[in-house]
């Protein structure tokens, strides 16, 4: 479960946000949360905090009930509006069951470069759902945000969601360092990974 870079830095969006269309591949529809979306948010989250606590530490603590779900995905709607972040939920098409989630968040500073998080319910996992998803908003990053880059991180004791980000055809990047004297005692458990803009 990729989780975001806390040193992207926002910029105003550089044309008008785009619309709210659901992206449909062969298995899923990905699309803005809505406002009776709240109980199922809620659920997900609240039967897989264990899970996400790590790589989701502030969404998982912004949803202890289902009222503050629904708080949660109002500023969802007002994030996407603003260029902020767009956050789609994960449906399976046939059953409509709801599976997960998966944002970009823009930096907007040329060349841009927007940053992917995603998580399943435990159950969903080993479906392909993943990847299935990723491939999706990959080209919601490249077309409908004009990103020139996009970018992935993963703690290397997720195997699973490494290979999601190589099946979608991100490159690793080198390890970064870390600040003395972190480096002293720790050896970074994230993994960095870069997908560029086809030419």
């Amino acid at each position: 479960m990729p989780w975001f870079f806390p040193e992207i830095m926002y910029a105003a969006p550089p044309f008008p946000a785009p619309p709210a269309t659901p992206l449909h591949t062969a298995r899923l529809v990905l699309r803005p949360y809505l406002p009776s979306d709240a109980d199922e948010f809620f659920r997900l989250i609240q039967e897989n905090r264990a899970r996400l606590r790590p790589a989701f530490p502030a969404r998982e603590a912004a949803t202890p009930t289902t009222t503050a779900a629904g708080q949660v995905l109002t500023q969802f709607r007002h994030d996407w509006a603003a260029g902020r972040l767009y956050v789609l939920g994960i449906w399976q098409q046939q059953t409509q069951r709801y599976l997960g989630d998966i944002s970009l968040k823009p930096n907007w500073a040329p060349p841009v470069t927007a940053e992917i998080g995603y998580y399943l319910a435990a159950e969903a996992e080993g479906h392909g759902y993943a990847r299935e998803a990723l491939a999706a908003v990959v080209g919601f990053g490249f077309e409908a945000l004009h990103a020139g880059r996009l970018l992935i991180r993963c703690r290397t004791s997720n195997p699973r969601s490494c290979a999601v980000a190589e099946a979608a055809g991100f490159q690793p990047l080198p390890p970064r360092p870390r600040p003395w004297p972190l480096n002293t005692f720790h050896t970074s458990d994230i993994l960095y990974y870069s997908l560029r803009r086809p030419d």
